[in-house]
């Protein structure tokens, strides 16, 4: 079911409030050089090792645009089911920081590459929202500046100048800060499927800069029908968010800052925040600026960018199964709940290794060993799924002994300690430790003979209070070693105490 995103109100001293989010996520491309240099890409080098004379800006060098670049944001902009503008252009954004050695940052500003499209996203209660995207657009990372490696010196690593980002602004469509994390959560898992940015957010790969403000109840609502900001708070830009949980936690204190400004008569700057998150705090950086403090024009240095309508459709051929598509096709080829499907999809990998596992056997049962078992102990262990110790047919020849009866559900989970032990594969290990299933109805019933003749008072009570028939299966279960057949134990019982 999809709804508007669903508001949250804030109850203040003089009434209730609602939050109002917008983001602009700064996805890194994923590309081997840089936007406008042949420069290497990547994380770990040592300080201005992966600097070429464009990106440090030195006099006369020219950028030259990366194609390979252009083709991922063309990527990404499908993905969105976004516009993508044939003819877009770069321009120069004006500013001064120490860590931008050209003083201007190649951007794009009133011609992006992208223009609009439409995110789904789904909360956690299995509800949909859409979130509508304005525009994304190219542009040259800044290096970064390092305050703590003298006490009277901030250093400039120039490594990171001149990366290629793409910037996806959203509208502002997000009430809650539940929903902005899972935007961006929604929004990460659409970029990995593309192979158009690796979402790593500790590297600060994939971050939002979160804009929130507040307004009273029924004040958004006429800034949907009109239109119109002036309906809607001053907003404040939180910058450089790489946690879904620091998102979260920003949007709560920032939003309850602002709700006590307002209801003591004061009035909110707009201006960029940054997070704090030891102290769970945002802080004032500097004055919100506007396009026009950042004196935009088009750069000289750069023509126009113009695509060939063919090649934006040879890159739409490309594209592979996304999250959406995915998820609607697992519920219907294997009768998988909306629940299940969401799970396995957040990972193209997770998706693939329960479609090996599922050929042939019961995919609910399959679905179960991948999201539960499988998937914990590959978080306590580190590993991804890509590289799981177990492959996927050791999982499907588990669910098969299951299915078949040599072992049942609970002996599973002790065959499934030894397979992640090393032990071998399944149906070796059931053999090596003499684990198969009991099914031999002679021999469960000599057990429960044996157990109601020792317990003719409880056989007894069983009558008048049937449930108490699970201390029988427990002591049958406990005689044979767990390898009773449960359902067999379960029918014999009910059979000899006459229920």
């Amino acid at each position: 079911m999809t709804e508007t995103a669903s508001s949250k109100v804030i109850q203040g001293r003089t009434g209730p409030w609602e939050i109002v989010l917008g983001l602009e996520v700064h996805a890194q491309v994923a590309s081997v050089s840089k936007l406008f240099s042949g420069a290497a890409v990547g994380f770990g080098a040592g300080p201005n090792q992966q600097v070429s004379l464009v990106d440090a800006a030195m006099p006369g060098m020219l950028p030259v645009l990366n194609r390979f670049c252009v083709e991922q944001a063309v990527k990404t902009g499908l993905g969105l089911k976004a516009q993508i503008n044939l003819k877009s252009r770069f321009d120069r954004k004006n500013y001064f920081y120490p860590d931008l050695p050209q003083g201007y940052q190649i951007s794009q500003f009133d011609q992006p590459i992208v223009g609009e499209g439409v995110v789904s996203v789904e909360r956690d209660d299995g509800t949909t929202f859409d979130v509508r995207i304005e525009r994304l657009h190219l542009e040259q990372d800044a290096g970064k500046s390092l305050h703590d490696q003298d006490p009277n010196a901030t250093y400039v690593d120039l490594n990171r100048a001149g990366t290629a980002l793409m910037e996806i602004v959203s509208r502002p469509d997000m009430r809650s800060s539940e929903e902005a994390a899972a935007y961006v959560k929604k929004l990460r898992t659409i970029l990995v499927y593309l192979g158009t940015c690796d979402g790593d957010m500790e590297k600060g790969n994939l971050r939002a800069d979160v804009n929130v403000s507040v307004c009273r109840p029924g004040d958004y609502e006429k800034y949907r029908a009109t239109g119109s900001f002036s309906h809607l708070g001053t907003r404040c830009e939180i910058k450089n968010v790489n946690s879904y949980r620091y998102i979260q936690q920003a949007i709560e204190y920032e939003a309850r800052r602002q709700i006590e400004i307002l209801e003591d008569g004061g009035k909110i700057d707009q201006e960029t925040r940054l997070f704090d998150p030891n102290k769970l705090e945002t802080r004032s950086m500097r004055s919100k600026e506007e396009a026009h403090d950042y004196r935009y024009f088009p750069d000289p240095d750069l023509l126009p960018l113009v695509l060939d309508p063919a090649w934006v459709k040879a890159i739409e051929d490309t594209l592979p199964e996304l999250p959406d598509a995915k998820k609607q096709r697992l519920q219907s080829q294997y009768g998988l709940s909306a629940y299940d499907a969401g799970v396995l999809i957040i990972e193209a990998d997770r998706a693939d290794y329960f479609e090996a596992a599922a050929k042939g056997r019961d995919a609910k049962l399959v679905s179960n060993w991948v999201t539960n078992e499988l998937l914990s102990k590959l978080s306590a262990g580190g590993h991804e799924i890509a590289r799981s110790p177990l492959p996927p047919e050791d999982i499907a020849q588990l669910v098969e002994l299951i299915e078949n009866g040599t072992i049942s559900s609970k002996i599973a989970k002790e065959v499934f300690e030894h397979m992640w032990a090393g032990e071998g594969r399944p149906a070796q290990i059931v053999e090596a430790r003499g684990l198969v299933q009991i099914n031999d109805t002679g021999a469960i019933e000599a057990a429960i003979d044996k157990l109601i003749a020792a317990n003719p008072d409880k056989a007894e009570a069983v009558k008048e209070k049937p449930q108490a028939i699970g201390w029988f299966v427990g002591q049958v279960m406990k005689e044979t070693g767990g390898k009773a057949n449960p359902a067999t134990v379960n029918e014999l019982l009910r059979s000899k105490l006459g229920l």
